[in-house]
């Protein structure tokens, strides 16, 4: 008799390029729901592709996927690209890259002069894989050996102050700036909305010693969230402790919500914000982006607080390199890896 199975399971697809690399990923270690691999990578810097006026020519991403598990997170998309399809991998599976610093050397070569690079533009840099491999602290250190570099850095996450003396040396023959992101001063809405990252007041001390080291640095209020994080009073709270942290800028922008993201947001809304759901299917309903009007009260609200506390530009040219920042977040089209 046969031992051949009645239906026989039809053939699974060869994987090819990153997923291929990623299904051969060793995994390092598992903690609560989340799992770290090992990925090879053939290059560090990857070109920003957009048909928009954005300052940045690369790109760099330490890590595939955030632990931080940012119910809004518009980079969960960048997952599908290893054969991924459930949303939530994108926060339970962590890629770790290896030869960071050996391939960012070689890379680094291609980099023309005024060609600026963002690291951590998809997955947070400073998330806590960092903690335990210093993927990120192995970049600082290549750079920290070269110069002439336009970087800029964000994420949501203290640990950067432990890289402070290696930002310092970066900026010292390069330029350098930070943007750390704060959606919110209410902790306990941070806590529902940004589940394992840091307290944003944490964040803010760390805009304060970073400020104090004497290094450029901003905050980031983006994404601003319809109903939830747009009010007049969140978003001034936002400036005003920006401003009191010594940061040379501030700027906020919409959310952006991709059809991969809406099915793991939504569901959210659902079980936190019902009241808000059929505004949100409304407003997203065949569309990434908000219209352009409600950008532009975001971004006048907040240009009266920022006058208000008196925040000081630093130069036309880093005025342009916070502003656009936000745009360089929210495209369609980047090559993130």
């Amino acid at each position: 008799m046969s031992s051949l199975p009645l239906f026989p399971a039809s053939p699974q697809p060869k994987l090819v390029g990153i997923a291929r690399l990623a299904a051969e990923g060793e995994s390092i270690r598992e903690g609560h729901n989340v799992e770290y691999f090992t990925l090879p990578s053939r290059s560090l810097l990857n070109r920003c592709v957009s048909n928009r006026n954005l300052p940045f020519t690369w790109t760099i991403n330490p890590y595939r996927g955030c632990e931080f598990a940012c119910r809004y997170c518009y980079a969960r998309y960048t997952h599908e690209f290893m054969e991924m399809r459930d949303g939530l991998e994108f926060e339970q599976k962590i890629y770790v890259k290896q030869q960071a610093g050996d391939l960012l050397r070689r890379d680094l070569r291609r980099v023309k002069p005024g060609e600026s690079i963002a690291l951590g533009t998809a997955t947070d840099p400073y998330q806590p894989a960092e903690r335990r491999y210093e993927v990120t602290r192995g970049i600082l250190e290549e750079f920290s050996r070269h110069r002439g570099f336009e970087l800029g850095i964000v994420t949501k996450s203290n640990l950067i102050i432990r890289d402070l003396d290696l930002l310092r040396q970066v900026a010292r023959n390069n330029s350098l700036s930070v943007h750390i992101t704060v959606t919110t001063l209410d902790t306990d809405l941070a806590r529902i909305l940004e589940p394992r990252a840091p307290r944003p007041d944490l964040r803010i001390d760390a805009v304060q010693q970073l400020s104090q080291a004497g290094l450029t640095v901003g905050v980031s209020c983006s994404p601003v969230l319809p109903g939830i994080t747009d009010s007049p009073a969140n978003l001034e709270s936002v400036v005003r402790a920006a401003a009191a942290a010594g940061a040379a800028h501030i700027f906020a922008g919409p959310l952006f919500l991709k059809p991969c993201s809406a099915a793991i947001f939504l569901p959210f809304l659902e079980q936190n914000f019902p009241h808000l759901v059929e505004s949100y299917r409304q407003r997203y309903h065949d569309r990434s982006f908000l219209p352009p009007s409600y950008g532009k009260r975001i971004a006048e609200l907040v240009s009266r607080f920022r006058q208000k506390y008196g925040m000081k530009r630093t130069g036309p040219r880093r005025e342009e390199f916070a502003e656009k920042w936000t745009a360089m977040l929210s495209q369609e089209q980047l090559t993130l890896f």
